[in-house]
């Protein structure tokens, strides 16, 4: 086989693992993350919102192992709000908000 044939594959075979090359958040973001669902912000997610994980039974809003957000849901509704959940945008940082969705996807499966 020539050279020029297996480069082709090999492009091919990555081109089709796209997403599985994404990386998974570190554990620290996951438990960052978990904190600010649990307690931290405010006001907190799991007052709200159901999510096994964290041994949530929020009866407010939407029971996110169910709903299994994708990390652009979560992250877009952290900071415009929805409904009667506020906006996260001017209590909690980028770095804060990256940390919640990591971890509410990753708790959940959401995006797959």
């Amino acid at each position: 086989m020539s050279r020029f044939v297996l480069c082709g594959l090999l492009g091919l075979s990555l081109l089709s693992a796209g997403p599985a090359l994404a990386a998974e958040p570190d554990a620290a973001m996951l438990e960052k993350g978990k904190a600010l669902f649990m307690k931290d912000a405010v006001p907190a997610c799991a007052v709200c919102h159901t999510l096994q994980d964290a041994g949530a039974a929020g009866p407010i809003g939407p029971d996110l192992d169910e709903l299994k957000p994708t990390l652009e849901q979560v992250k877009k509704v952290l900071v415009e709000g929805a409904g009667t959940m506020p906006s996260f945008a001017e209590t909690l940082d980028e770095a804060s908000r990256e940390a919640v969705a990591a971890y509410v996807v990753h708790a959940t499966g959401g995006g797959k």
